[in-house]
C-alpha cells in the first residue's frame, strides 16, 4: 500500500461517519433525532421526527457517502497487489462501518442501509442496483415495514452476488454487510415478531 491508499481508506471511513441526521436535526430544527422516535440517527427516524424534506435530505446525503467513498477508491487508490474492484469494495465497506460506528457519535451510529445502497450503486451495474431497489420497495409496499424492507433488500444483494457468480470479494462483502445490518436490526426483528414494529407512513411526523 502507498500513502495515498491509506488516505483514501481513512477518508472513506470518516466520510461514512458524518452523522447528517444529527447535524441537520440540530442545525435546522434544534432537535437531536437520537432522543426521539426510535433514537436511530438515520433517514427513516429523521423523516418520522422532522418530516419528509429533512428525511429525504438525510437519505440522499447518506447514499452519497457510500457512493463517493467507492468512487474515491476508483480514482485515487493505487494499491498494486489488489484489484480495482477490491479497492472499491474495501472503501465502500469502510464507509458503511463509519456510518454504523461513527467516531463523531462515540462510535455509535445508524443502521447503514442508505450508505450501503450508495455503495451498491457505485460498485454494481445499474440493473443489479435496480433489483435491490425493487425488492426494498415491494416489501415496503406490501408490509409498510422499513426494517423488513431493508433486511429483505440486503438478502437480495447477498443472494444476487452468488447467483451471478460475482468476484469473491463482493460475495464476502455481501454476506458480511447483510449479517451486520441484520444485527443492527435485531431490536426491529424482535418487535416484528411481537407485532409491535411501527409501520411506515410517508409525510407523518411523530
Amino acid at each position: 500500500m502507498q500513502f495515498i491508499d491509506y488516505v483514501v481508506f481513512i477518508v472513506s471511513f470518516l466520510l461514512g461517519a458524518i452523522p447528517f441526521a444529527v447535524i441537520i436535526g440540530k442545525i435546522f430544527f434544534n432537535t437531536d433525532v437520537r432522543k426521539q422516535g426510535s433514537g436511530n440517527p438515520g433517514a427513516t427516524n429523521t423523516l418520522r421526527i422532522l418530516g419528509p424534506k429533512a428525511g429525504l435530505t438525510v437519505l440522499i446525503l447518506d447514499i452519497l457517502k457510500g457512493f463517493m467513498a467507492v468512487r474515491l477508491a476508483f480514482y485515487y487508490c493505487v494499491w498494486p497487489e489488489v484489484s480495482v474492484i477490491d479497492r472499491m469494495t474495501i472503501a465502500g465497506g469502510l464507509a458503511i462501518l463509519g456510518h454504523i460506528f461513527s467516531p463523531f457519535l462515540g462510535f455509535k451510529g445508524g443502521k447503514g442501509v442508505a450508505t450501503t445502497f450508495g455503495v451498491i450503486l457505485a460498485l454494481m451495474p445499474f440493473w443489479f442496483t435496480l433489483i435491490v431497489m425493487v425488492v426494498f420497495y415491494l416489501v415496503l409496499f406490501l408490509t409498510k415495514y422499513v426494517s423488513l424492507s431493508s433486511i429483505s433488500a440486503m438478502f437480495a444483494f447477498a443472494i444476487l452476488n452468488f447467483l451471478l457468480k460475482e468476484e469473491i470479494s463482493r460475495q464476502i462483502f455481501g454476506i458480511c454487510i447483510t449479517l451486520l445490518i441484520i444485527l443492527k436490526h435485531r431490536s426491529n426483528i424482535l418487535r416484528l415478531i411481537k407485532g409491535e414494529e411501527n409501520k411506515f407512513a410517508f409525510g407523518k411526523k411523530v
